[in-house]
């Protein structure tokens, strides 16, 4: 099955309404700016983290524009030392690719392994987008049907002031 199929059939099963906005690959949030117009709602930028022993995986999500302290990230997190996750841990955890991480690839983590982080900033918008798992497909959703996303999930998550 296409990896956005298995996303929006996902979301089809929970009832969650969604509008899909197709564009060119992009890998970073300075591409994706370039199609972003006429997507309501917050514009995210997703970490795919691990700690310093490689044991626990994060996956942080802030307003695209946001700056990451990693270090008070880490201390927030109890944890000595934050870096980015490789390539292969992405793929193990998540089943992505550079440019699609996204809070949809929880849909991959069987065993939810991955915590999720979610600035408490974004709680205020109405509405959402993300990659459907890969990078020439931006969906917009409310926030509510966000938060049913996550709560079906699996994952622990949690708001954190970033």
């Amino acid at each position: 099955m296409e990896i956005a199929e298995k996303v929006y059939n996902y979301l089809d099963g929970l009832g969650i309404d969604y509008k899909k906005h197709e564009h060119p690959a992009v890998r970073t949030v300075e591409e994706a700016q370039l199609y972003w117009k006429g997507i309501d709602g917050a514009q995210c930028k997703n970490l795919f983290l691990r700690d310093q022993k490689g044991k626990r995986h994060y996956l942080v999500v802030v307003e695209e524009n946001k700056k990451v302290d990693m270090s008070k990230l880490a201390e927030q997190l109890g944890e000595k030392k934050l870096s980015f996750a490789s390539e292969k841990r992405l793929d193990k955890y998540l089943k992505l690719k550079p440019g699609a991480v996204s809070p949809f690839g929880l849909i991959n983590d069987e065993e939810n392994l991955v915590e999720l982080k979610i600035d408490k900033d974004l709680k205020k918008e109405k509405k959402i987008s993300f990659h459907p798992n890969i990078n020439t497909v931006t969906l917009e959703l409310s926030y509510s049907d966000f938060e049913k996303y996550l709560k079906a999930s699996g994952n622990d998550y949690e708001y954190i002031a970033i």
